[in-house]
This record gives C-alpha cells, structure tokens and sequence, in this order.
C-alpha cells in the first residue's frame, strides 16, 4: 500500500447531516483505517473520527454575511471588487490547508455554484501547480438544474462550473449522472468514473462490536451465500448434511459459508467426538473456511471457547442469507420463527414441525434426498429471489469498506 495524505474538500463537512457529508465521513473513515493521513477541509462541521484531523475556515462554506452578499451580487451577473478580495483570501487559507497533501477529494466545488470564490480560488491553486492532484466527486450540476438558471451567467467564474479542468479526474455516483456530467462538459463518459455511494453495514444493521470484529475476521461478508445454524453440536441436528451442502454450494460455482452457532451438546460425550468427525468432514471439503464453528473460532486469548450471547446470534440472522436447519427430528424448532421474524429465508429438513411452522414459506427438504440434489435447489432459490440476491449484493458490493477496496484505492494512490 502507498501512503498518501488525503485532504476531504466540501461547503460543508460531517457531522451534519446530508448525503454529501455523509460521503465524506464514510471515506475518511475508510482511508484513515487504511493507513492514509486524512484531512476534511470544509467551512463547518466538526470530528468524525479521532484518526482524521478537520480543518474549518468560514470563508468555505455556503452560508455566512460575507459569501451570501458576494453570491447575491453574482447571483445579479455583477463580478465586484468584493468577490475578487474573497477569492484572494479563500486561496491563501487553501493553501495552507492542503499544504502537503498529495490528493484532494474536492465534493462538488467544481460544479455546484454555492461559493464561486472556493471555486475560483481552488482553479487559481489548481492552474499554478500549487494544489494537489485533484479527484472532483460530482453530485450535483448548477449547469443543468432549472432551479439555478437564473443565477447562473456567461463567463467567468460561472463557467467554471461546466469547464473539463484539466489534469482533473472527474468522478459521479451513477451512470446517470455520468451522462449527464459528459453532456456538459463536452468529453466522453469514459473519461468520467463512476463511484457509487455505500452503506456502514455494521451500524445501519446495529452490529455487536465482537460481531463486527468476527465477521472482519472471518471474511463473512464475501459469503456468497452466507449461511446460519444456530444450534449446539448434537447429532440430532444432522450437522454433516449442512457441511454436504454447502459442498453442493460450491459445486455450482457459489462462494458459501455456514455458520453453526453453538458448542457441542453437555449431556451426551459422545458430541465432542461428533464434532470432531463434523471437522474432519469439513476439512475434506477441499475448502475448510466454509463452514465456521463458533466454538473454535470464538475464543478468548487463551484459546477458550466464548460464550456466544443473544445479541450476536440476532446480528448473524440479520446478516445471513438463509437459515440452513436440517436436523432429524425437533420437538419445535424456535430458530425457523426467528428466521421468519428476521426476514431470512428457510432451508430446512421436511419434517413435521417445520412443516407446521412454516408452512409453504420455507425449503423444505427430504433427508433422503442427495446432498447435492438439495444443494441445487438451494442454488436455484437464491438466484431466483429478487430480494435476496440485492441483498446479497449489497452485502458483497455496496458496503464503503467494499466500494473503497474496488474502486478508490486506485485513485488516491496512483
């Protein structure tokens, strides 16, 4: 990895709430935890994380006496004295805010017209090779909104705002918004990237901070599906028919891991020598990260199995794909209402009180049948639900963590 020192430019910065400000928070957030030095440079806000430095200056933001009489006086096509004295002052405090960053990530100054003088003032450092490399994020078009038309005029520094800078690379957060970013700037949208926006999995999903440090870990989220048991190692829970399918999984090309919850059984000694023979099954799977006992991997320093609490169970129903359960016999089966409570699909053995249960709303299938004949359906259902597949794809593609690995590291350390 190539350090860099990345300064954050806005109007305005987190906390305050907006998709912009959030954006920005997401991706100082994710660069600091990578090893970059991250600096938010904005006209408000505040801190967001004790890894990244903010640097305010009032002159950068949208609103205050000073920038709304210079906008109301371009707003009437009047370039004035006022205007100019702004842009000499906003430039000399730009320059000592990004004095030795490598990259800027400039959000929208270079197309949104709520301070012309920031513009302005970052064109000037831009054009005497005094700013750093630029990465224009692009939300939104002063250009192109019918709000603005009346505010906007012929010239300088209005066309700043549809003007391809060179040397800039330019960035939108949708195909959309690519089209339209090329129309105004006359270039072809190949020469424009686009980044889509994440979401904070972990807090949006209220995720345990031991659940978040084992799903890192374990690489849960690249599950592909990703599978929960929660029961204790019992044989009655036909733990081995899991680990055959998710064998079948892989076999038709998918990415699975199954997580099985629980210890082994406390009343029978014959449940370690189960487990063991559960391990040796998985191991000859030919992928051994494919099934995950929380048993051996959720431990304390010493080695010793933790105990595996409520909270973290409800975390791993609301991040899992599907409720695998194929035990040979229940008296009830409380995980198949949990599951149906949480959303989750159900793959689960045809017997009489999932049936009742669940009814036709899970997968139910014979314990007879082969392992790989169930695999398939499994399969089958996963590709055909609509709802399941985005959400395994936002799990897998949309997380900021996930957009910043694919298509930010790239940009910033180039």
């Amino acid at each position: 990895m190539s350090h860099q020192t990345i300064a954050i430019l806005h109007f305005a910065g987190p906390p305050l709430v907006g998709g912009v400000e959030q954006t920005i928070a997401a991706h100082a957030r994710v660069m600091a935890a990578d090893g970059h030095t991250v600096r938010i440079v904005a006209g408000s806000g505040g801190q967001v994380d004790s890894r990244v430095t903010t640097l305010l200056d009032p002159l950068l933001s949208s609103r205050g006496p000073e920038i709304e009489q210079v906008n109301a006086e371009l707003a009437r096509g009047e370039v004035t004295a006022a205007f100019h004295a702004l842009v000499n002052r906003i430039a000399a405090a730009l320059a000592t805010m990004l004095a030795g960053a490598d990259v800027a990530m400039v959000h929208n100054v270079l197309t949104l017209h709520k301070n012309l003088a920031f513009t302005t003032a970052l064109w000037r450092l831009h054009q005497a090779g005094r700013a750093p490399r630029l990465l224009a994020w692009c939300h939104d078009f002063a250009w192109l909104d019918p709000l603005y038309a009346g505010e906007l005029h012929a010239g300088q520094p209005w066309d700043l705002l549809k003007t391809a800078w060179p040397g800039v690379r330019y960035i939108v957060v949708s195909r959309d918004r690519q089209a339209m970013l090329a129309g105004l700037l006359g270039v072809d949208e190949t020469a424009i990237d686009v980044v889509t926006p994440g979401v904070d999995l972990a807090a949006f999903l209220k995720l345990e901070p031991e659940t978040t440090e084992l799903v890192q870990r374990l690489d849960l989220l690249l599950a592909d599906p990703l599978l929960l048991l929660p029961a204790r190692i019992t044989r009655r829970k036909n733990i081995e028919l899991a680990v055959a399918i998710v064998g079948g999984l892989r076999a038709q090309r998918l990415q699975p891991k199954l997580v099985v919850t629980g210890p082994p059984g406390p009343h029978n000694p014959t449940n370690a020598a189960y487990l063991a023979q559960l391990q040796a099954l998985r191991d000859a799977t030919g992928d051994p990260g494919s099934v995950v006992f929380l048993y051996e991997t959720f431990t304390d320093t010493a080695g010793r199995p933790r105990p595996v609490g409520d909270a973290m169970i409800a975390d791993l129903f609301r991040l899992a794909d599907g409720l695998l359960f194929p035990s040979r016999y229940e008296g009830f089966g409380i995980p198949v209402l949990e599951a149906g409570l949480a959303g989750l699909p159900i793959f689960a053995s045809n017997i009489a009180p999932f049936r009742e249960t669940a009814g036709g709303a899970a997968l139910l299938f014979d314990l007879d049948a082969p392992p790989l004949e169930t695999a398939a359906r499994i399969a089958q259902f996963l590709r055909n639900d609509q709802r399941t597949t985005l959400r395994r794809r936002v799990r897998l593609d949309y997380t900021w963590d996930a957009v910043y690995r694919r298509e930010i590291v790239g940009m910033v350390e180039s």
